[in-house]
Parts: structure tokens; C-alpha cells; sequence
């Protein structure tokens, strides 16, 4: 059966490495697992971050203030 994840090295610092195995020691979790979360939390905030910008955007582009935004979606929800 093939492998279904790869390894990688990854170099931190030690203070960065003393909060790796201190969090892991606490969770009980491995550093990988605990690295794979950290990934995934981050790709996530990035995507709402990407988000919020294009939102921006838009809202710039069409020339709506924070102001109205409350209204339009209450507005949109009924």
C-alpha cells in the first residue's frame, strides 16, 4: 500500500521549538499532528482574510459605506 503523506524538515527557532513540544506534551498530540493544524488554521484565516478583501473591494467599487452594509444584509435576509 502506498504512502499517503510525505515528509518534510522544517527548521524553527528554540524558543519556537520549546512552544512546539510544550504544546504537544499538553495535547498529547504529535508535533506533526500539531503542525497539520497549525496548517490548516492558517490556510483557513487566509482564505477569510481574501474574503474580507475582495469584500473591500467590492463595497469600495460600488461605493457602499460600513453604514449601509448592516442594512443591505438584513435586507437580503428577508
Amino acid at each position: 500500500m502506498p504512502r499517503t503523506t510525505r515528509t518534510i524538515t522544517v527548521s524553527l527557532p528554540p524558543e519556537m521549538m520549546g512552544m512546539v513540544e510544550r504544546l504537544t506534551k499538553k495535547e498529547g498530540r504529535t508535533k506533526s499532528e500539531l503542525i497539520r493544524e497549525a496548517l490548516r488554521r492558517y490556510a483557513e484565516e487566509r482564505e477569510w482574510r481574501d474574503l474580507f478583501r475582495y469584500a473591500e473591494r467590492q463595497a469600495k467599487r460600488k461605493r457602499i459605506t460600513e453604514d449601509q452594509i448592516e442594512i443591505l444584509v438584513d435586507d437580503i435576509r428577508n
